[in-house]
């Protein structure tokens, strides 16, 4: 199959099962099941679940058992986008060409919106793996939730933060990019495989690929974030420079970090040569994320 019909295949199956997992029923909370299909439904590339399911992918034909894992990534990175827009952290009014959550439903829903999507990610992925009786399930969630927190994403977030301060060389910055944004692109990947039975060095080289397209993935943010536009970003640009933020482009010119990229890219794209050609959609999928325009 042609990659982009794979991956719109992938991203609709996503779609369609992110659609059944929040009821918005008739009681007394209504508003906060409102508010978390709100943003957890509001399109995007899909590109966590879709990252998972092709890792996966390489171990199994059958992807139903990792679909409420996979699902479970992208609550937690809805989770992530609607705190981050908050005033206290990036203040954004505009997320995929709407209102923001805390613009559409206040700051106190927003937030619970936000810890809502992130408890039931693992409340859909513990449903899983007990019904499964998968101890693989079980090794999964502990890799998603471990990316989650102090370690990945939440402590990516305070050094972002007080970036001005904590961030003084490349280094710092690639550390940074590593926990905030890299953590959960690599916990997609290794959770697939593991969840899949992948063995350790299978498992090493995919952590490798995934490393590399997270810091590629977010060089291609700062640079967007200076050279796309609000149609196409579906938010307002120039945020980082309007919150004195430290990016890839700080350190780099336009020129260099688009090489940076290239790099980061083919070494993604060498880490999967022992897979051969069942690797063929993680290659396509990290050549796409650094041609994209959003």
């Amino acid at each position: 199959m042609e990659f982009k019909s794979w991956y719109k295949e992938k991203a609709d199956i996503v779609e369609d099962y992110l659609g059944h997992i929040i009821e918005e029923k008739e009681s007394p909370q209504k508003i906060i099941y409102e508010a978390m299909n709100y943003s957890l439904l509001s399109g995007g590339k899909r590109l966590r679940p879709v990252l998972f399911l092709a890792a996966y992918e390489l171990f199994r034909d059958d992807i139903k058992e990792a679909l409420p894992y996979a699902c479970a990534m992208e609550m937690i990175h809805t989770y992530s986008l609607i705190h981050d827009d908050l005033p206290a952290m990036d203040n954004d009014e505009y997320r995929r060409g709407r209102l923001s959550s805390h613009k559409k439903f206040g700051e106190a829903t927003a937030i619970l919106a936000g810890d809502g999507l992130l408890n039931k990610a693992f409340e859909t992925g513990l449903e899983a793996a007990i019904k499964a009786g998968s101890l693989n399930g079980v090794k999964a969630l502990k890799i998603i939730a471990d990316s989650s927190g102090t370690e990945g994403m939440v402590g990516g977030q305070v050094i972002d933060m007080d970036g001005e301060k904590k961030i003084k060389s490349l280094e710092d910055l690639k550390y940074m990019y590593s926990l905030k944004t890299g953590a959960i692109i690599k916990s997609s990947i290794k959770a697939g495989a593991v969840l899949a039975g992948a063995g350790e060095e299978e498992t090493k080289a995919l952590e490798n690929y995934a490393e590399k397209i997270g810091l590629a993935f977010q060089i291609e943010d700062d640079i967007l974030d200076v050279t796309g536009t609000r149609e196409k970003l579906g938010k307002a640009i120039g945020s980082d420079a309007a919150n004195n933020k430290i990016t890839w482009l700080t350190f780099k010119s336009l020129d260099e970090a688009r090489k940076d990229i290239e790099e980061f890219t083919l070494d993604a794209v060498n880490s999967l040569a022992g897979f051969g050609d069942k690797a063929r959609n993680l290659i396509e999928l990290a050549k796409y994320l650094t041609g994209r325009e959003n």
